[in-house]
């Protein structure tokens, strides 16, 4: 069975317990890894000034603290293969309908089951609502 990297188990600790519990039941299913937990403002701000964020420091679920988003990326990570992100958060959703928590990803932001009307896809990010 997978199992969290010790980077990963650290910046799950800096998360929403509900967020942190959703990717500990995530793990069991299939391996990813996380990315980012909590930013601060030198971090928001440089990952905004990449592209890799649409927002600046303290507009994101990144920010709070707990966090209340997650970056992640299935393991190994190939950014190319949106597929396996989009796979992969389907299942992440059904886990979290069952456990009662609400949440919003990256592929479709407005959630409307449709990612093309989307101008900045971010597979790899789950949010709480």
């Amino acid at each position: 069975m997978p199992e969290y990297s010790e980077n990963s188990k650290r910046l799950l600790r800096g998360c929403d317990d509900r967020l942190a519990l959703l990717f500990y039941n995530v793990i069991h299913w299939t391996d990813i890894t996380i990315i980012a937990g909590f930013r601060g403002q030198i971090l928001q701000d440089r990952w905004y000034a990449e592209g890799k964020s649409k927002v600046m420091y303290p507009n994101s679920k990144h920010n709070t603290y707990p966090s209340r988003a997650v970056d992640w990326a299935p393991y190994p990570i190939d950014w190319a293969d949106t597929e396996r992100f989009v796979f992969v958060a389907g299942r992440m959703f059904q886990i979290a309908d069952q456990m009662g928590i609400k949440i919003r990803w990256g592929g479709d932001w407005d959630s409307d089951g449709r990612q093309i009307d989307e101008n900045f896809r971010d597979y790899g990010h789950v949010e709480l609502v």
